[in-house]
């Protein structure tokens, strides 16, 4: 341990009562893709673990130039099943309010425990591992953010990791 995986997730979203101004464009897609990150480890530490995690994903959000914030949620605001989350919220400078991107939860044994992910410990005591989540970044509203965050009047001013890939610093 820890067993660390990942995957590339299309996500669908179907919300009830959802109209307006507020649920258009890339900002509420019902469908969504997104890189999912997940860890499996010895419960002494999930909460290591988890830093390590949010801190990966403040690392994509500073490599992508966006003003960020994290945000440990409070118990009302987690699911059920989370023993602790953090959210990451990237400002939109069109909507001027702060927009969720990822998140990062500790399940603790919720998860292992219906699936029966168990380890031996030193004295031979089976015990359940922690399990923990992520999603590295919602492409549509980063996408958003990076077209809204850095506009100029010559065209918009891409940050210097994309550069590679785009094949140019501006959108013209």
């Amino acid at each position: 341990m820890p067993v660390k995986m990942t995957a590339y997730s299309p996500c669908f979203r179907r919300e009830a009562g959802s109209f307006g101004k507020d649920v258009r464009g890339l900002n509420r897609v019902h469908q969504f893709d997104k890189v999912e990150i997940v860890q499996l480890t010895h419960p002494d530490k999930s909460y290591e673990v988890q830093d390590e995690m949010v801190a990966h994903i403040e690392k994509l959000l500073q490599h992508l130039e966006l003003p960020y914030r994290i945000l440990a949620l409070c118990g009302g605001d987690m699911s059920f099943a989370s023993a602790l989350t953090y959210d990451f919220e990237v400002y939109s400078a069109a909507q001027q309010r702060w927009l969720e991107v990822s998140s990062v939860s500790n399940f603790e044994t919720f998860q292992t425990n219906r699936m029966k992910i168990r380890f031996k410990d030193e004295n031979g005591k089976i015990q359940l591992v922690h399990s923990l989540n992520g999603s590295s970044l919602a492409l549509p509203r980063i996408v958003a953010c990076l077209l809204e965050n850095n506009q100029t009047k010559q065209g918009i001013k891409l940050p210097g990791v994309l550069h590679q890939y785009f094949g140019a610093e501006m959108i013209l």
